[in-house]
């Protein structure tokens, strides 16, 4: 399996310039934990995430250095400490030049660069485009519809995921993070739904392109006021079953 083969496509993005309230915001709504940082030339350039909002001065996480371990640092890095704690646009507190990977790498290649470099998301690329992001949720994914003795993606499988995205996508009821595996024409659905309108008409929608067998749904419902968090019943009928 690759990188688009798993991967987010509906990807929400930010602006360097944008505030971190905005970027918050969007997480919050869009119920992510980091957004690629998009310029207004559609250039990746870089990644925010919500480890970038723990030290902050607004909540007084900042961090507290003694005297001499700030003389060793030197007076750059707790600079760069000052502007990361302190910044209130999104470019002042990104990882800039993300690490990225193109959508064709392998999963073992997505694995070994998250290992390596200590992130838990990678955008993806084809060529300088950003095209879509896999993060550990869309491994998770993956390994559970692995797990079920389900054959590889075949060309065909491809081409179903992407009428299927393309038919979700258009909605204004189209799930937040929606994730679509396909293997010999079974289709699995992940992602977050607000109302469960949305799950019905999700698996519909998948259910009327050509080419799919069966329909397996793992959207997750979350309730916008308490932040309560449900699995989907199916999943839950086979926890119950394991």
């Amino acid at each position: 399996m690759r990188a688009h083969q798993i991967m987010t496509r509906s990807v929400a993005t930010v602006a360097p310039d944008a505030t971190i309230l905005e970027a918050a915001n969007v997480m919050l709504r869009q119920h992510v934990s980091g957004l690629p940082v998009v310029d207004a030339a559609g250039k990746l350039v870089g990644i925010v995430s919500e480890g970038d909002f723990i030290r902050r001065s607004e909540i007084g996480t900042q961090r507290k250095r003694g005297r001499w371990l700030k003389f060793l640092l030197g007076a750059g890095v707790t600079a760069t400490d000052y502007v990361h704690e302190h910044g209130r646009k999104v470019s002042e507190v990104m990882t800039a030049d993300p690490i990225t990977v193109a959508e064709d790498a392998t999963l073992e290649q997505i694995v070994t660069s998250m290992e390596t470099n200590g992130v838990k998301r990678l955008p993806v690329m084809r060529g300088d485009k950003l095209v879509g992001i896999v993060s550990r949720a869309n491994l998770l994914q993956a390994v559970a519809s692995l797990a079920r003795e389900i054959p590889d993606p075949t060309a065909d499988d491809d081409h179903i995921r992407s009428r299927i995205i393309a038919a979700i996508d258009k909605n204004d009821w189209s799930p937040f993070g929606l994730n679509v595996i396909v293997r010999d024409g079974i289709v699995h659905l992940s992602g977050v739904i607000t109302d469960e309108g949305s799950r019905q008409a999700a698996v519909v929608a998948a259910e009327n392109i050509a080419g799919v067998r069966k329909v397996h749904d793992h959207l997750c419902w979350i309730d916008t006021m308490s932040g309560m968090y449900l699995e989907s019943p199916e999943d839950v009928e086979m926890a119950k079953a394991d």
